[in-house]
């Protein structure tokens, strides 16, 4: 039987971005990992998981969870960084 960790290492994305989904799509995390695992691999994926964290991010602001957004900007980072196909990894947003 596979585990979460052993899902998460099989897939392309960290805890932090899975967590994001999440909380996003409002589903537990091994849903999050299966729809971020899906997602990735998708032409417009990359764009559509981005998106996802910008929200989280808004969302951490709009409530003062100034913490929270700080994490995912650095989340944000990340995700750019190791998805270089992500056609909007250098736009003015990645900063947000």
């Amino acid at each position: 039987m596979l585990t979460w960790v052993d899902c998460l290492s099989l897939s392309e994305l960290t805890a932090d971005e899975v967590r994001a989904i999440a909380e996003h799509e409002h589903i537990g995390e091994m849903a999050a990992l299966e729809l971020g695992n899906w997602l990735i691999r998708q032409p417009d994926g990359c764009r559509f998981l981005k998106r996802i964290i910008l929200d989280d991010i808004d969302r951490a602001r709009a409530h003062g969870d100034v913490a929270r957004a700080a994490k995912l900007k650095l989340v944000m980072q990340h995700f750019c960084k190791t998805h270089p196909d992500n056609p909007d990894a250098d736009a003015p947003g990645t900063t947000h």
